[in-house]
């Protein structure tokens, strides 16, 4: 099925570059602009105003979002789309392991050109460069990134129980039992219908084994079945053990937004793990106060040697191969680290990478989750690293986990797993 992905997706590039040259980005823009669309709620708002903006600033250009909907991780909606021989210019993308599987298949256009003629240099700092680079060349321009290792809270609710936020894995594990005697059932709130589920194990495998450990994993240089992981998984299970989260009916109950709505809304837990998109959500869709009605704790300290560590995600725009369109996709992406559409990011609680965005406009749960990554050795979300048929066994068998965390069951899923691991790498 990936030969075959990779066969249709290389013909439909091929197909629709013969005989075409692409323009210079900097050369007067027109036309229809498409973008590969797939998120909603405050980051699709988001979105328009971004649009809104370039468009206000290149007014011959029109822009068209090509929208795809579905649930749980959108790659599969997004590569349906691609198969289906839907053309766009732009891609919004998230996961490394797919920027190389469009890259495998033909359908990216390498933007090393545009760097130069742009200046991308005097906005972006090497290191995100290379972090939306695939086989030596430069795909994506990375226009934000977030702190994945940070928990969100509702300050009330510590309030009540006389909580204050956890620093050690020990304080941690015995808020949760105040929490539940405050009345709290399910102290954290764990998404467990998709994918989310996925961020407790990885953060606890960086504390557990370092950036080291989970980058070999990562690329399959040690096994699911290493220690490293079985270890991570059993502290895992202490959280569980210690009735963290509910029933499995009430873990697999819905994705990271219904568990947030379990805390901000109902008042039903008080834990949730997710990316920085909770900002956003906190700010746009609650209407909360950024500081005052919630904030976010770093992952507390488990004293195993990596407590220095942090998981991070970044999202990047990619140009396409086959676009109608590469001179306004690439002033679309010079557009995205400027300080315009940096402002615009902050307004809506995102941070940007941009060395024009000020961040005097972030507000103070950003600014901790910020000064928390820069203070951390980082490792890219190991979800996102993951080839698209092993990250869906990966949380297939996380789930079994959670219905069961005994040693036993540790040591099948992570065989189960392995052996997944051993077809796809």
């Amino acid at each position: 099925m990936r030969l075959l992905r990779r066969t249709l997706l290389a013909a439909m590039a091929a197909t629709a570059l013969a005989g075409t040259s692409l323009p210079s980005w900097a050369q007067d823009l027109s036309g229809e602009l498409v973008i590969l669309q797939w998120q909603g709620g405050s980051d699709g708002e988001l979105w328009k105003k971004l649009e809104a903006d370039f468009t206000a600033k290149n007014p011959a250009v029109t822009v068209k979002e090509l929208v795809v909907t579905g649930q749980g991780d959108m790659r599969g909606p997004m590569r349906t789309a691609l198969l289906g021989g839907e053309k766009v210019d732009i891609i919004i993308n998230t996961w490394p392991a797919f920027r190389a599987e469009l890259n495998d298949a033909g359908l990216l256009r390498p933007i090393d050109d545009l760097w130069a003629s742009a200046g991308l240099d005097s906005q972006l700092d090497q290191s995100w460069r290379d972090l939306s680079s695939t086989d030596g060349a430069t795909y994506g321009v990375t226009y934000t990134y977030g702190n994945r290792s940070a928990i969100w809270y509702k300050t009330a609710h510590l309030e009540k129980a006389g909580v204050t936020p956890p620093k050690t894995w020990d304080e941690f594990l015995a808020s949760i039992e105040t929490l539940k005697g405050a009345g709290f059932a399910a102290p954290i709130a764990m998404p467990a219908k998709y994918w989310a589920h996925g961020e407790w194990f990885e953060t606890l495998l960086l504390r557990t084994g370092g950036v080291e450990a989970a980058a070999k994993l990562a690329a399959h240089e040690i096994p699911w079945t290493d220690e490293v992981v079985k270890t991570t998984l059993k502290k895992y299970a202490e959280l569980l053990k210690a009735g963290c989260c509910g029933t499995p009916e009430q873990m697999f109950a819905g994705d990271w937004d219904y568990s947030a709505d379990q805390i901000f809304t109902a008042d039903a837990s008080n834990y949730l793990m997710i990316g920085m998109w909770m900002n956003s959500r906190a700010l746009n869709d609650y209407k909360l106060k950024e500081g005052v009605d919630y904030s976010i704790f770093q992952f507390p300290a488990m004293g195993l040697g990596h407590d220095d560590t942090s998981s991070v995600d970044a999202k990047e725009v990619l140009v396409t191969s086959n676009g109608t369109n590469p001179a306004a996709a690439d002033a679309f992406l010079a557009y995205m680290v400027t300080k315009d559409a940096a402002d615009i990011l902050a307004s809506y609680g995102y941070a940007s990478p941009s060395k024009s965005a000020d961040p005097s406009l972030l507000g103070p749960v950003q600014q901790v989750a910020t000064a928390a990554v820069a203070a951390s050795k980082v490792q890219f979300v190991l979800g996102d690293l993951l080839p698209g048929d092993l990250v869906d066994e990966y949380r297939v068998q996380l789930q079994k986990f959670l219905q069961d965390p005994s040693d036993a069951m540790i040591d099948e899923v992570t065989a189960a797993i392995e052996a997944k691991a051993a077809e796809s790498y």
